[in-house]
């Protein structure tokens, strides 16, 4: 046990004393400690480190740089983007940080760096079977051949109906895909994420219907203000994040530079 607490110390001790060049840190500590502290886990908040954020357009797409100082990733890989117009959304995502960088706010950021490290290993096909897996437990009909159950167990998925959603997921890039999962985790249903995807629902709405189960005990039991309103907020956030993040990644966006009129 006093082995364990010397490492859990010189642990933190490496955390606490870390370089502050940048955004990301790699730590490395002896073989007789665990594993927690082989790789280094960016903390919630920082003290903001850099003035400026630009972009600059490279050889594997479009990079975001700190005061000249090119963005990592938790696995220090070079932080590219597919396209500009998402690079842009991310690097608002930075400026828009006041003197503390909250990390936890910045859910685009966090999509690109799952993205770029692939932290699971998960192929294309993996990241689908994840997000299909979700029809199961799905309490949301919309527009796809599923029967209504009275029972705690849900419908029986038919087999074509999977094949037709992997199928259309599978018309996705992998970038896109890490995204539609993401929204898919945050709603606890598939099918209110391809009602978004497709802009036959609103973050509200989406939101709304996901949470209906929560709002019918609300109105039963009441609401904890601080609690229950944060918890919806933060959803909505999450939901319009992962949304956008999926069309940025899937749509052909070009970005148009006006000269300054004198």
């Amino acid at each position: 046990m006093w082995r364990s607490g010397l490492c859990l110390r010189d642990g933190w001790r490496h955390l606490l004393n870390r370089p502050s060049g940048g955004p990301v840190v790699s730590v490395q500590t002896g073989t007789d400690c665990p594993s927690l502290f082989r790789a280094y886990v960016p903390p919630a908040e920082r003290k903001r480190f850099y003035q400026n954020v630009s972009i600059t357009q490279g050889e594997g797409g479009f990079e975001i740089n700190l005061d000249h100082r090119k963005l990592k990733t938790p696995q220090a890989k070079l932080f590219t983007v597919p396209s500009e117009a998402l690079a842009i959304a991310v690097a608002t995502e930075w400026d828009s940080q006041q003197d503390t960088i909250k990390f936890y706010t910045m859910h685009l950021t966090t999509l690109c760096n799952t993205s770029l490290d692939n932290p699971t290993q998960r192929n294309k096909d993996q990241l689908i079977r994840a997000a299909v897996k979700f029809l199961d437990t799905d309490t949301i009909w919309f527009g796809v051949e599923i029967g209504s159950s009275t029972s705690i167990l849900g419908p029986s998925i038919p087999a074509r109906t999977r094949e037709v959603l992997a199928s259309h997921l599978a018309s996705y890039s992998t970038w896109a895909l890490q995204g539609i999962e993401f929204v898919v985790a945050q709603l606890k249903s598939m099918l209110l994420t391809l009602g978004l995807l497709d802009l036959r629902l609103t973050v509200e709405q989406a939101v709304l219907l996901s949470r209906l189960e929560e709002e019918y005990q609300i109105q039963k039991w009441g609401n904890v203000e601080w609690a229950h309103d944060y918890e919806l907020q933060e959803l909505r956030a999450r939901t319009a994040a992962g949304t956008l993040f999926v069309h940025l990644c899937s749509e052909s966006t070009g970005v148009k530079h006006k000269l300054p009129q004198e």
